[in-house]
């Protein structure tokens, strides 16, 4: 039996609920675990996190089948899932712990995010996503884990809006 091929992308984009509860219905997306990342304290917990004074993004991990959706593919969508124009917050969720950031784990994946990020840029959109090189990530508590399938409720500030032309990605049914 041949092991399955994958990758890890890292993104935060406000409160990772949604993030997580988005990214799960995209094919080839193995699993998404949600997280925090980008500063200084080891091992921060969510309340620290919330404090704003451990420098950590709330963010998501994902494991994916680059042979089924490419890292392009989860950076396109990143973008339209949040509003990357909101600097330091989503909708309601203000502060930094809330921003739009890509974490980019080799120089493969720096290119590939810039490489979009400058395309919104060119079409005169204001991008405030930062690109960032991937330091450690933490797990959140097990309770944050697929928060929204454990409470019934639904995301409050992600939604998809079309920001791309092109159909590159497939969604599970």
């Amino acid at each position: 039996m041949s092991k399955i091929p994958t990758d890890t992308a890292i993104f935060a984009a406000g409160c990772f609920w949604g993030v997580e509860y988005m990214f799960k219905k995209i094919e080839g997306v193995i699993d998404v675990v949600s997280g925090y990342t980008g500063g200084f304290v080891e091992n921060p917990s969510y309340e620290q996190v919330c404090s704003g004074k451990t420098g950590h993004a709330e963010s998501v991990l994902i494991v994916f089948d680059p042979n089924i959706v490419s890292y392009e593919s989860l950076v396109r969508y990143f973008f339209e899932i949040h509003d990357f124009s909101q600097e330091n917050g989503q909708g309601p969720d203000i502060g930094e712990q809330y921003r739009s950031e890509i974490f980019y784990i080799n120089e493969e994946q720096k290119a590939i995010a810039e490489k979009v990020k400058d395309e919104l840029i060119n079409r005169g959109l204001k991008v405030v996503t930062k690109i960032t090189k991937a330091s450690e990530f933490y797990k959140a508590e097990d309770y944050h884990q697929n928060y929204y399938e454990k409470t019934g409720k639904a995301p409050y500030c992600h939604f998809r809006r079309r920001v791309f032309q092109n159909d590159y990605i497939k969604f599970l049914v």
